[in-house]
């Protein structure tokens, strides 16, 4: 039998960009793979394109081909738009399927409907489901994405070899992990982006600092950026941050940065772990924050009657009001409060759901291939390997790096209040760290207030009972 003759030993449906590239890193790693795409044309003109590759690919017309195409028991995997498409492939395939097959969702999914699917795959002879989430955009698709898995441990298993080849690598470590059942690994997965909003947010507040507050230009603003990349700043966000100050507009010669419209899109990862996050009682405010900034920049007409109503925000510092190294300070600190309230949602996930989360492999899997590495996830590791279920900002490594990072963090946070710079996500990372390291807080007030209209009962200081009340007498409970 010659090479183009073999089965395939994986197939994957959608060649959009993402399926596309993973399609040429399963490829590229030595692995046979049957491609679908719902316009033939499309599945053509990729294999025609895909050089020394092509030996390696079996383009077909029908799923019924595709399915053919593949040795049994079969393993295919879903790279298409999140929502009812997903359904719909599951459908069209479930006839052509045996009940050994497995189906891999690698989309951004919301892990309520993986565990859906997840749950019908155990219903009668029906194929066996795994819901994957995958970072690292179109670049981490083609050279090695961090793979988060969820669903049965033994189909993670059959799909590893193909997917640990394929991820990033990190000290030669594959970025590729098994995080529980059902929904796991597209939580983890929404979180990971709910993070990376929170740290691109962060990112842009300090660039304001510097583009509005200090009036540097966009080059010099890559300089700094770019010094940044060599400290403990140092990740994949900061380094584009410094590329994308530093980039030329062709057309007009100008700074890249200065000709784009400042209305971000989103997906609706970030605003799932948001939604999530409520519901689990699990505080992530940077992360909320981050969200409510991204709506907020879309609502581009009514910012500009904003402006002409109440006058121009933001406002130069004044001189030696804040420095490069404060700032330096202040992103470091957000970004360790960012990412404790992440793994502490995570921690409360884990048991709600009762997931069980390896939460060190957590950070482990993110230091290579996906949006948010970063040097510090490899201590972040270190530290949830320490005590998987404390708050990072209480490990003492993390600890002592928010203690020197706070000065920065305060006055860089409070001089921007002082000239109208808004900092949603770094004055909310600073307002969650005051209320954890309170002892005595003002939640008092409120449970009195509680007590007083609606008869809600409280504690005493002095006393273990529960459910006490106030002297309010025929003045409360109205």
């Amino acid at each position: 039998m010659t090479e183009t003759q073999k089965p395939a030993e994986i197939g994957l449906i959608g060649l959009g960009t993402m399926g596309a590239m993973l399609a040429l890193n399963i490829a590229e790693k030595g692995f046979r793979i049957a491609v679908w795409n719902r316009t033939p044309a499309v599945t053509h003109k990729f294999a025609a394109a895909a050089g020394d590759l092509a030996g390696r690919i079996v383009p077909t017309e029908t799923l019924a081909d595709l399915v053919a195409a593949i040795v049994p028991p079969r393993r295919i995997i879903l790279m298409v738009p999140a929502g009812p498409a997903v359904d719909e492939s599951i459908a069209h395939l479930k006839p052509l399927l045996g009940a050994d097959d497995l189906i891999i969702d690698a989309g951004n999914s919301d892990f309520h409907d993986t565990n859906r699917r997840a749950k019908a795959a155990t219903v009668g002879e029906t194929p066996h489901f795994l819901g994957m989430g995958v970072s690292g955009g179109e670049e981490g698709a083609r050279h090695g994405p961090s793979i988060m898995g969820g669903g049965e441990a033994a189909d993670w298993s059959r799909a590893a070899p193909v997917l640990e080849a394929i991820a990033a690598r990190y000290d030669g470590a594959p970025c590729a992990t098994y995080m529980g059942a059902a929904g796991a690994g597209h939580f983890v997965k929404a979180v990971h982006n709910g993070i990376e909003y929170a740290d691109m947010q962060m990112i842009a507040e300090v660039y304001g600092v510097m583009r509005d507050g200090l009036g540097l230009s966009a080059g010099e603003i890559a300089g700094v950026f770019e010094r940044w990349n060599e400290g403990p700043l140092k990740s994949y966000l900061i380094e584009i941050s410094a590329a994308v100050s530093r980039a030329t507009d062709p057309k007009t010669g100008s700074a890249m940065l200065d000709v784009i419209l400042d209305r971000a899109g989103q997906k609706g990862t970030g605003r799932w772990t948001a939604i999530e996050a409520l519901q689990l009682g699990a505080p992530i405010p940077v992360i909320e924050a981050a969200v409510m900034a991204r709506n907020v920049s879309s609502r581009l007409d009514e910012r500009r009657e904003g402006e002409a109503l109440f006058g121009a925000a933001p406002k130069r510092l004044a001189d030696g009001a804040v420095s490069i190294e404060q700032l330096e300070q202040a992103l470091v600190g957000g970004k360790v409060l960012c990412y404790a309230q992440g793994f502490g949602l995570l921690a409360t996930a884990s048991s709600a759901f009762d997931w069980s989360l390896p939460m060190p492999a957590i950070a482990r899997v993110w230091r290579a291939g996906c949006i948010i590495r970063s040097a510090m996830l490899n201590d972040m590791a270190a530290a949830l390997e320490r005590a998987p279920t404390r708050n990072l900002i209480q490990d003492p490594v993390f600890a002592e790096l928010i203690r020197q990072a706070e000065p920065g963090l305060r006055t860089v946070v409070g001089q921007g209040a002082l000239c109208g710079h808004a900092m949603p996500a770094l004055s909310s990372g600073l307002s969650w760290f005051d209320l954890m390291r309170t002892g005595r807080s003002t939640a008092n007030m409120i449970q009195a207030q509680r007590d007083f209209f609606g008869a809600h009962g409280f504690e005493r200081v002095d006393d273990t009972a529960t459910g006490l009340h106030g002297p309010w007498g025929s003045h409360g409970h109205g």
